[in-house]
């Protein structure tokens, strides 16, 4: 079944965690991963490639850590996958149009199928905002 990888999944918890903790200041990479239970480097890997993709900004200091960088409204889930994993596919056909990358392309009796759910997967993550979750 379609899985979202640990890195988008502890993205994901730890923007929902800023969206709503953050109001009070900035949130530590610290501070998630141990309430969470979220492997530290990974979890500051997966912050550290939000704040570049500038859905999240860092501030600096005792008392710094993370907040978001728009509001929860404007953030779509799409974006923080993307900014995470990239544009990901059920099949690898999903990633090309090319009859000639895939030696299976002419006879594969699943593709369109598959492609389908994947366009729904998409319209989801692009339609579903943070605001939505939080």
């Amino acid at each position: 079944m379609f899985k979202l990888t640990k890195k988008v999944e502890y993205g994901l918890i730890a923007v929902k965690h800023i969206a709503t903790e953050g109001k009070k200041g900035p949130c530590s990479a610290k501070e998630i991963s141990k309430k969470y239970k979220i492997p530290y480097d990974l979890l500051s890997k997966v912050l550290q490639t939000l704040k570049n993709e500038e859905i999240l900004a860092s501030v600096q200091g005792i008392k710094g850590g993370y907040q978001l960088a728009k509001r929860p409204s404007s953030i779509r889930l799409s974006t923080v996958f993307n900014a995470i994993e990239g544009t990901n596919y059920i099949l690898d056909c999903g990633l090309h149009k090319d009859p000639g990358k895939c030696k299976l392309y002419h006879t594969c009796t699943i593709n369109h199928p598959l492609q389908k759910i994947q366009k729904s997967i998409f319209e989801y993550f692009n339609r579903t905002k943070l605001s939505e979750i939080v």
